[in-house]
């Protein structure tokens, strides 16, 4: 004899594990029909648990793409401009020098000019050029953050403590809209103009020859993904202060003439004119002789393992955007998680284990990260996902009828042999 089954999943769930246990405790080989009956219910019943983790697995799963994907090291996307000189950035690449800058020469100088010359393609941001020692210091960085120039440097004192200091200005960057940025730092701390006028200076932050000791990385950030979009016509350094006069001529100079004047003097240290329009190398025109060289492959230099989340910790809109990414990510695990363990195993530690499991996935995505170039390892993603994780856990205890609220839209017919 056979009978049809068709039953809302939250009729299931109630006597689901009553149902199991009766089954599971018969030992008598001829059924009887309460026995039958049980049987007969378990193996309906079957079926919410699977499905509940089924539900957990695709959930792991999608984590783990999220997390990892493209799970592989990427091609540079760095390539020449057509009709001009320069070099297009695209979403993941980066530009490397071929060796160290030695700026300070062993003497403690106390200025610095810098000019750029580019060209941003979005409002989103990422770190244009940085100066990274073998230390692991990000020395001395140039940024943009949506619309806004940022400066950062780091330093260690005789303790060996790292010292981090920097600051903005608002509303400089337009997308698609060329830039022609001059940094010029000396005893009066530090000046910043923009097409050749100044739009900021900052007594208190001084860069010294000595920030810029170490390797050029353009494109990216050396320790952690934080791609640059956009173009990148002119790059000069120079060991003096800049005065305003000179950054006015230097400036008409490059609009002009596409180089600056009196480049190869003394004080000149590189120029880059990105002129080669094809090749992997860009060639310094100035006196370092240092050549920059376009990676086939999208690189970091040295990928932070597990930052510190107080290093991490900022105060950009960026920040706690991914904050709230990896929260509501981990969410539907913590809860289809304590859902099934909760039925299939010890109810009383499902959302301890729950937890401790969230806390793996997230621990595992993490350590994987650190060897992925498009991915950043830290302990604020694991922080963040163990909330998560918690948080989905709660919403279950606090209102597990949304679970089968959730099966019931899934009709269940099950076809069962009686005996």
């Amino acid at each position: 004899m056979e009978k049809t089954l068709d039953a809302p999943r939250s009729t299931l769930f109630r006597i689901f594990r009553r149902a199991d246990s009766m089954t599971s405790s018969s030992e008598n080989p001829v059924l009887g029909c309460e026995q039958i009956d049980a049987q007969m219910l378990a193996n309906t019943f079957r079926f919410p648990t699977t499905t509940l983790g089924g539900v957990c697995v695709c959930l792991v799963l999608g984590m783990l793409v999220a997390g990892l994907w493209p799970f592989h090291q990427p091609r540079n996307d760095v390539m020449w401009i057509t009709n001009n000189n320069g070099l297009i950035f695209g979403h993941h690449g980066t530009v490397l020098s071929t060796n160290a800058f030695n700026l300070s020469n062993g003497e403690t100088r106390q200025s610095f000019s810098l000019e750029l010359r580019l060209k941003a393609a979005t409002d989103d941001g990422g770190t244009v050029l940085a100066f990274y020692s073998s230390d692991n210091l990000e020395k001395f960085s140039v940024r943009q953050d949506g619309s806004d120039l940022v400066l950062d440097s780091e330093r260690r004192d005789a303790q060996h403590r790292t010292i981090n200091s920097g600051f903005s200005i608002d509303n400089v960057f337009r997308a698609e809209t060329p830039a022609f940025f001059t940094i010029s730092s000396g005893s009066s701390g530090t000046e910043v103009y923009l097409d050749g006028l100044l739009i900021k200076t900052v007594p208190w932050f001084r860069v010294i020859s000595a920030d810029l000791d170490g390797q050029l990385v353009v494109g990216t950030s050396p320790v952690k993904n934080d791609n640059w979009s956009g173009q990148l016509s002119g790059l000069a350094i120079y060991r003096r202060e800049l005065t305003a006069a000179e950054v006015f001529q230097q400036y008409r100079a490059w609009e002009t003439k596409g180089l600056p004047e009196g480049s190869k003097n003394d004080y000149g240290v590189a120029l880059y004119l990105f002129d080669e329009h094809s090749g992997n190398l860009v060639h310094d025109h100035g006196s370092s002789r240092i050549d920059l060289y376009i990676p086939e492959k999208y690189t970091i230099l040295h990928e932070k393992f597990l930052e510190p989340a107080w290093k991490e910790f900022n105060l950009r809109s960026s920040y706690w955007k991914s904050a709230l990414i990896n929260i509501g990510g981990f969410v539907p695990f913590g809860f289809f998680g304590c859902a099934y363990i909760s039925i299939t195993r010890a109810r009383n530690r499902a959302a301890l284990a729950t937890v401790v499991l969230g806390t793996i996935v997230s621990l595992t995505i993490e350590v994987l990260q650190a060897y992925l170039p498009t991915r950043d390892s830290g302990t604020t993603d694991l922080i963040t996902n163990t909330l998560g994780t918690g948080l989905g856990v709660m919403f279950y205890r606090w209102k597990p009828s949304m679970l089968t609220a959730i099966l019931d839209r899934i009709p269940l017919t099950t076809r069962i042999a009686r005996v």
